[in-house]
């Protein structure tokens, strides 16, 4: 055994930087997750992620396909889990319902120490891709799997759409899902409505300004306005991300989806590889998301918002550049940068 000599320095140091990273995150009682992504050649081994969760109070997880050394060391951890059905597996899934019960069996009964929250069936599908004709079919046979294994009012299926899907979104009020679409989203609303299943939304205002920045200032996507950017009716919004997610409550509703609730399935800032992407404002993002979801948006006030940052770390396998450098931690596990929570986070 190797014995290690501290100066009183170093070890004061050593208590700062374990006192840094766990003051980095704080989000006990929150519903704020986030997003696990695996490709990357250079990641910490699964074991370390979940212990990583653990040390920063990160109680909620999104993982996008069900990796079996994740789901093993997720065993007695307590963290809730948003798991995916991969794209490839839908017209498996969506066409013979003993693959579903085979995937259920697999991914989620073996596993019964494991908190599951969500199966997200596929991930950002619309037509005309291919995968769209069997999606409703898959959501459906996972959800049949799931309550014949008795485990319907613990797990719930949905699956998550990306903010395109909207035809309109400004203003808010005038939310609307693109025509085109409507056919294929009004079931899955349906589904979602009959089972008491969320509204999956990945949703993006860092794309939203980087797109439009003659028109979108800064301030106001990331939650820093001193005041009301957009009025609409009787709501004023002082960030975009408000109106964007209210953008999704006024599209649900012209499709008769009134009850149903939006969770954010993604969202965040990268550090590097595109318009206004450095590490301050990722900090700046991050920081007030995390304070701002408990807050409610302005047509539905007071209502935590559940939402997962994308994501866990920088992911080296991922291009363009900019998919790189999405990451709250660095692979060597320290933090990209610091975020400071509110006790009630």
């Amino acid at each position: 055994m190797a014995v290690v000599l501290y100066s009183r320095g170093s070890m004061i140091a050593a208590m700062l930087l374990l006192g840094l990273l766990l003051a980095t995150f704080h989000v006990a009682g929150a519903n704020t997750g986030v997003c696990y992504g695996l490709l990357g050649d250079n990641l910490p081994p699964p074991h370390e992620v979940i212990d990583l969760y653990k040390r920063n109070n990160i109680q909620r997880m999104r993982i996008y396909a069900p990796a079996p050394e994740v789901l093993q060391a997720l065993r007695g951890s307590d963290i809730e889990l948003m798991v995916g059905v991969a794209n490839e597996d839908l017209h498996s899934i969506g066409t013979d319902m003993a693959n579903a019960y085979s995937w259920v069996q697999i991914n989620i009964r073996s596993y019964g120490n494991v908190k599951f929250r969500y199966i997200a069936v596929g991930n950002e599908i619309n037509p005309p891709a291919w995968e769209a004709d069997y999606l409703l079919g898959s959501m459906k046979n996972i959800h049949q799997a799931i309550e014949e294994a008795g485990l319907g009012n613990q797990i719930k299926v949905s699956t998550p759409f990306s903010f395109m899907v909207l035809g309109e979104s400004y203003p808010p009020s005038k939310g609307s899902f693109r025509p085109e679409f409507r056919s294929f989203i009004n079931p899955i609303i349906r589904f979602l409505e009959e089972n008491g299943a969320p509204f999956l939304f990945n949703m993006y205002p860092y794309f939203s300004y980087s797109g439009n920045t003659q028109y979108i200032s800064l301030e106001y996507v990331l939650f820093t306005s001193p005041e009301v950017t957009v009025q609409d009716g009787q709501f004023g919004y002082q960030n975009i991300f408000d109106a964007m997610l209210d953008a999704g409550y006024s599209a649900l509703e012209k499709a008769g989806g009134a009850s149903l609730e939006i969770v954010v399935s993604e969202t965040g800032w990268p550090t590097a590889g595109g318009t206004a992407t450095t590490i301050e404002n990722a900090r700046t993002y991050n920081t007030n998301l995390l304070r701002h979801v408990k807050k409610g948006t302005p047509k539905r006030p007071g209502k935590h918002i559940e939402t997962y940052i994308f994501a866990m770390f920088n992911e080296n396998n991922k291009n363009p550049e900019l998919e790189k450098h999405w990451g709250l931690f660095y692979p060597n596990k320290q933090s990209v940068y610091q975020i400071e929570f509110s006790p009630t986070n």
